[in-house]
Parts: C-alpha cells; sequence; structure tokens
C-alpha cells in the first residue's frame, strides 16, 4: 500500500487522484486447466474508482454515500490499506480500526478469545490485555461458553459482535465503519451507535459508509457521494444526504 507520513500539523488522511481497477473473469475460468485451454486472455481490467480525491483533519467525521456497485467499500479498503491503488495516493497520519464487513479480520478456526488476544496483538494493543478483554466481553454480551467456541459456529449476530467490540476497544486515531451497523440485534445496534458517538467526542476521527442518510446526517462533520466510481459532490452533510435522496 503506498501511504506517506505527514507533518501532525497537514491532514489526518489525504486521498489524491486515487484510481483502482480489478481483473474481471468474463468466461468462467476456473481452474489452471480452463486457462489453457483458452485461445484469449479471459481476464479484463474493470475500473472502479477514478481519480477520487478529498482530505480529512483530525476529529472530524465524513459519511460516504453512493448507490450499490459505486465503489464505496473499495475506497474504504484502499484508505485501510487492504489494496493498492493502479494510480494517485493515500496518504494516512494515524493508526486505523477497520470494521468493514462481518466478521472480518477474524479467524474462524480459532475461538473467540483466541480472536480478542491476536487482533489485541496485531493492533498494538497488548499492554493490559487482560483488562481489554473483559471490557470487550461486557461489551460484545458473548458468554465465556461462546467465546471458548471456534468462530465458525458463531452466526452472523454473534460474529458482527465479536468484530465490532475488538474494533471499538482498538485505541486507534481512525476508526473506518463499512455498512455494518445494520447486523444484530437493535440493542446491540444502539449501543454501537452510542460507541461511536463517544469516541467521536473523544476526538477521534470516523469513515462511515451508510446506505441511510439520516444516520450519516446523525454523525457526520461532511459527506461525500460516489456515483460509478467517481465523487459527484463532496461538502455540507444534509447538501450531500439530500442530493443522494434525490437518486432514488
Amino acid at each position: 500500500m503506498q501511504q506517506y507520513k505527514m507533518e501532525m500539523n497537514d491532514k489526518l488522511i489525504l486521498v489524491e487522484n486515487l484510481a483502482l481497477s480489478y481483473w474481471h473473469n468474463n468466461v468462467g475460468v476456473h481452474s489452471v486447466k480452463d486457462l489453457l485451454t483458452l485461445r484469449k486472455n479471459p481476464f479484463t481490467l474493470k475500473p472502479i474508482l477514478h481519480d477520487v480525491s478529498f482530505e480529512l483533519d483530525k476529529g472530524q467525521s465524513l459519511g460516504i454515500l453512493g448507490r450499490n456497485g459505486s465503489g464505496k467499500s473499495t475506497l474504504l479498503r484502499a484508505i485501510a490499506g487492504i489494496i493498492k491503488p493502479q494510480k494517485g495516493r493515500v496518504v494516512v497520519n494515524g493508526s486505523i480500526a477497520p470494521i468493514l464487513a462481518i466478521g472480518a479480520g477474524l479467524e474462524l478456526e480459532l475461538t473467540g478469545f483466541e480472536n480478542i488476544k491476536l487482533l489485541l496483538a496485531l493492533y498494538g494493543q497488548s499492554k493490559n490485555m487482560a483488562e481489554q478483554i473483559n471490557d470487550i466481553c461486557i461489551f460484545s454480551e458473548l458468554s465465556h461458553e461462546v467465546l471458548n467456541m471456534a468462530a465458525k459456529c458463531y452466526s452472523a449476530g454473534m460474529l458482527a459482535r465479536l468484530a465490532f467490540s475488538i474494533s471499538l476497544a482498538n485505541d486507534c486515531d481512525i476508526l473506518i465503519i463499512d455498512e455494518v451497523l445494520a447486523v444484530g440485534d437493535k440493542g446491540f445496534q444502539e449501543k454501537c451507535v452510542q460507541k461511536i458517538y463517544e469516541l467521536k467526542s473523544l476526538g477521534k476521527t470516523i469513515i462511515f459508509v451508510s446506505h441511510f442518510p439520516d444516520e450519516v446526517e446523525k454523525l457526520c462533520d461532511k459527506a461525500l457521494l460516489l456515483e460509478n466510481g467517481t465523487i459527484i459532490n463532496q461538502g455540507n452533510v444534509n447538501t450531500i444526504c439530500n442530493q443522494y435522496r434525490q437518486l432514488f
């Protein structure tokens, strides 16, 4: 991932002229044999993001809106350093806690407790681990019996609870949330939202993707609207949310 460190008085996140494409399998190649028996290249490069640029200051909350297939999740993965852009650059001047999908980052063969310890260590949060594990158990509301089970036995809601609880316990500068607040029961959703507001009040920077503009208006200071991989507008959160509503 092409990331550059900045001086502390610069932007916390800078995305500049970002372009990203995926190789697309056109004819259903599923093995080396399929590939060798074809007379032409079955793959084509499919553009996902085109010349995307924006910046974010420390403590700001950015909402990203767009219809399905507009490139929202791909943009978040580029910011998180999971995928590398073909053009442009992503500058991040802080640590990131990504919540990108149900159970993202969890090893399904490991138990809940093992996943907690592994991810806290990877996040560099190994100090006071026993206290953090206890906080995660309380927040997730998952019993010790459940946390001693392999994560592959968890329901989607349980995976979301565990992944959310670990990420929210991570003391990072930037929280990235990708359309996962709709998973789980209403009580846990409300608890997660309250925790996100708490982190926002502590000066954390938040990037929030949602199909619900009402949520974006409540949480975010600014917003951008993606359409076919291009930013068609960015700025005032109410203006962007109203423009998004008009797409339907």
